[in-house]
């Protein structure tokens, strides 16, 4: 045989390092506690004879699940604080949106009110100027009334006065003057609305501005402005498409369209709109040509 030969060795198998320390453990504990006992107790004691248990893996198993269980638990209080602190900010966000709609709620309230308001307030400003220029044209018609009943050649006015609105009755608007009185006879029966412009309403200027623009002619937009273009011609001696004004020249309320026949067609006010009179039911402060 070779001294080469293998040859079966008969050694046990090498345990592991932590089972001979756990095993050497409790081996000197035994021993520690024999030699405690053995020097405290009397020569002729009878030995003490002790049993140790040793853990088992059971045991062990059931730490790991205690640990498992224990960070099962704090990761569930974790996830629960965590919703808490959600459903916190949820809430919070709610209670905001909430107050943020009320208020704006509010201020459109308050918008609304300032605008009623606003709107009265302009209405009783409109009515208040309109009150004002019917004073002021019948304190104008009083006047001119006096006036022609002191004057000694207020009949042979009168009877001028008439005999020229005589002869315009008979008198045909032709070219321009014409296109402005069609225009102005055609908007009759509209309303009237302070700063009108048209289509279907007007003020007083607004429409003596329209009816001169169909005809080609640029007037600007204020009365007072428009009765200060041309020239002044007397009241005796009116031609279709004349401008009619109350007040003074340049500083006139009031302007109406002079159509012919001792008539005159002008946006009046709210309660009458665009209407046509004869020169007497509100005589004119005078009259100015453009043509």
């Amino acid at each position: 045989m070779s001294h080469t030969a293998h040859i079966p060795s008969h050694r046990k198998p090498r345990r592991s390092a932590s089972k001979l320390a756990l095993r050497a453990g409790v081996a000197g504990g035994v021993l520690g506690t024999i030699a405690v006992a053995g020097a405290a107790g009397p020569a002729n004691a009878e030995p003490v004879t002790e049993t140790i248990e040793m853990p088992t893996l059971g045991s062990l198993d059931a730490g790991t699940g205690l640990a498992s269980a224990v960070a099962a638990s704090a990761e569930a209080s974790q996830q629960e604080a965590l919703d808490q602190s959600l459903q916190t900010q949820e809430n919070a966000a709610l209670q905001k949106a909430a107050k943020e709609a009320k208020q704006a709620k509010a201020e459109a309230d308050r918008k609304a009110a300032a605008e009623r308001a606003e709107k009265a307030r302009l209405k009783a400003e409109q009515e208040r100027k309109e009150a004002a220029e019917r004073a002021t044209r019948d304190s104008a018609r009083t006047q001119l009334s006096t006036t022609s009943s002191s004057n000694d050649n207020g009949s042979s006015s009168d009877s001028g006065s008439t005999a020229s609105q005589s002869s315009n009755e008979t008198q045909a608007p032709s070219g321009s003057a014409a296109a402005i009185v069609a225009f102005a006879r055609a908007q009759i029966g509209d309303a009237y609305v302070s700063g009108g412009t048209g289509p279907n309403s007007w003020d007083c200027s607004g429409l003596v501005q329209a009816a001169y623009r169909a005809a080609g002619i640029d007037l600007p937009r204020i009365s007072y402005q428009q009765s200060s273009m041309g020239t002044s011609v007397s009241l005796s001696n009116l031609q279709p498409g004349d401008v009619l004004y109350w007040g003074s020249r340049s500083g006139s309320y009031h302007v109406a369209i002079y159509v012919g026949g001792g008539k005159y067609v002008g946006a009046q006010n709210p309660s009458s709109g665009v209407v046509e009179h004869t020169m007497d039911w509100d005589t004119p402060s005078g009259a100015v040509r453009i043509l």
